[in-house]
């Protein structure tokens, strides 16, 4: 009993994405350190749009929610 409930609270951790506010800052999972977070647009249907600060306001990224993570 205890296992099958162990595997459904790991599937349902599993589907879980981190709330990515627009504003927020993230970063990719292989992003030099030198270079600075992005900062989120929107995020929608498992996409989000980011951009760097420096690039301007017309300038951004389509990546997948899955890829990004809080910049600490």
């Amino acid at each position: 009993m205890a296992t099958s409930l162990q595997r459904r609270n790991n599937l349902r951790s599993s589907n879980v994405v981190e709330l990515l506010r627009p504003g927020c800052f993230v970063r990719l999972p292989n992003q030099p350190r030198d270079l600075p977070p992005f900062q989120v647009i929107q995020c929608r249907g498992g996409r989000c749009w980011v951009r760097q600060q420096s690039w301007g306001n017309l300038v951004h990224w389509e990546v997948a929610h899955q890829q990004l993570s809080t910049a600490a």
